[in-house]
């Protein structure tokens, strides 16, 4: 009976060895090697100091800065383990929020979000990701459009002409990749390290 088991046995470890050490060592290793700053978190640095990844949206709240996608993610509630509480952008907890269309705390979020970003610009179509959040919850980009329509209200709180906020936000598209995958967007961190550059406090 020991010679029908010993060869799954040896397969199992076998395979154990390849699949669960070797080959995520030899591919962690390459990455290290070829992509050595997407491989360590694609992090952004301002002044020897990191301020975020590339890859992780951040939650900005000041008239002065660009805001990025509403964030469903969750964390632990400090007052009771028990519970969750919203967290933004909590990089431990990637998720969204599961509503579906019809469900109306879902609706009553986006109507309010809608009419608080209507009264920021009123002269402008309020754009889908300002008011939704992503699958990951963790989203650095949004649409260039949805950069446009903050610009008014940058402009104003920086003392900026808008024209020049424009063209902050023209350099920091980035197109599709190979010019046919995905969608131009921008990366919000970017584009607000941009403004502190180009118009510093």
């Amino acid at each position: 009976m020991f010679k029908h088991i010993r060869p799954a046995l040896v397969l199992v470890v076998g395979l154990t060895a390849i699949t669960g050490l070797g080959y995520p060592l030899a591919i962690t290793g390459i990455a290290g090697t070829l992509f050595p700053r997407q491989a360590g978190g694609s992090l952004i640095e301002r002044d020897g100091e990191v301020v975020g990844s590339a890859l992780i949206g951040q939650s900005f709240t000041s008239d002065r800065y660009f805001h990025g996608r509403p964030s469903a993610t969750t964390g632990t509630d400090p007052a009771d383990s028990t519970k969750t509480v919203p967290s933004p952008y909590n990089a431990a907890n990637s998720m969204g929020s599961n509503l579906g269309p019809t469900n109306a705390a879902l609706v009553d979020r986006v109507k309010e979000e809608t009419g608080r970003l209507k009264a920021e610009n009123a002269a402008a179509p309020v754009p889908m990701d300002l008011v939704t959040t992503s699958g990951s919850g963790l989203d650095p980009h949004i649409t260039p459009e949805a950069a446009a329509f903050q610009i008014p209200r940058i402009a104003k709180a920086r003392s900026m002409p808008e024209e020049a906020v424009r063209r902050i936000v023209a350099s920091h598209v980035e197109d599709r990749l190979f010019g046919v995958v995905g969608e131009p967007r921008v990366n919000v961190l970017a584009l607000n390290l941009a403004l502190d550059a180009a118009a510093p406090r």
